[in-house]
């Protein structure tokens, strides 16, 4: 084995956490597919010699094109993830696949992306890179050119608006889908009661059709979702519904025809549904990789 093919032996095997830490700074899984790729261009430039933990220097360089990604996107002023869905990441709703359980541990749901995306490129980094994979700020500070203080002030700023924005999930699948299946039951029915029973009274209804829609529509509140009842049984009637796990939680793939029409992700908390994300749009919907679901 040359010492290329070592280093690139070396690299995959760190391949699925630099993809996980650049899909929670990113939102999106091409983009992040290019900040896994710039990491390894750079690691094949540079002396490996003199790098003594390879994976911590990866995560660092990982976590630095990310940053640069998200302010470029800013400056640009060019269309934001904050006005769109964030790439969802489907699976059978019983499957286990490694990759994807290293890209979503902790159930990275859309509804906390959604969030992610309302933090300043800085409080995303030290948030993402402390609060979910545990660097010291110390290893933090730098990339965003601030002290270990002010990455930790970074950090808990990002923290606080996230547990202000969501409710924790119920952590058991099955509670999850139970009442998935309720949701579904209640709009084959046109069940208002049993709808509006499910959902939360502060729910959150996300539908991302893309340009044929105008963009992203979002309604809040138990009257303004449940008023929906019409389209969520228009959906539940005339296509195919495939229990599926949507970034790690309950969600519904639809059909007509074999043809995807939508992908349905639900935050359940307390036994309720908080927030529904519906990705609809038929371009982004074109390039998910669905190969999962084969039974």
């Amino acid at each position: 084995m040359t010492p290329h093919d070592f280093l690139a032996d070396q690299f995959q095997g760190h391949r699925p956490h630099l993809k996980a830490v650049a899909y929670r700074m990113l939102g999106s899984l091409s983009e992040a597919e290019d900040a896994v790729q710039e990491a390894w261009l750079r690691l094949a430039r540079s002396d490996s010699g003199d790098i003594d933990n390879l994976g911590g220097w990866l995560t660092t360089v990982v976590g630095r094109v990310c940053l640069d990604m998200l302010r470029a996107r800013k400056s640009r002023r060019e269309e934001s993830l904050e006005e769109r869905l964030p790439d969802p990441v489907v699976s059978l709703a019983d499957a286990a696949d490694p990759e994807q359980e290293v890209l979503l541990a902790d159930s990275v749901g859309l509804a906390l992306l959604v969030v992610l995306e309302s933090l300043t490129p800085a409080e995303r980094l030290a948030f993402v890179l402390h609060d979910m994979f545990g660097l010291p700020f110390e290893q933090i500070a730098p990339i965003v050119d601030r002290t270990p203080g002010t990455a930790k002030k970074l950090a808990s700023r990002a923290r606080q608006r996230v547990r202000g924005a969501i409710p924790n999930p119920d952590p058991d699948p099955a509670d999850q889908r139970r009442v998935v299946d309720a949701f579904l039951a209640a709009a084959r029915g046109g069940d208002l009661a049993a709808l509006v029973s499910i959902l939360d009274p502060d729910v959150v209804l996300r539908a991302d059709g893309g340009v044929l829609t105008g963009g992203m529509k979002v309604l809040r509140g138990v009257a303004a979702v449940a008023g929906q009842l019409a389209t969520f049984q228009r959906m539940a009637t005339s296509a195919t519904t495939h229990p599926a796990r949507v970034n790690g939680l309950a969600g519904l793939v639809n059909t007509i025809d074999d043809r995807l029409i939508s992908v349905m992700s639900f935050t359940i908390a307390d036994g309720t549904i908080s927030t529904i994300d519906i990705l609809s749009d038929p371009d982004r919907l074109a390039r998910l990789d669905l190969t999962r679901l084969e039974p």
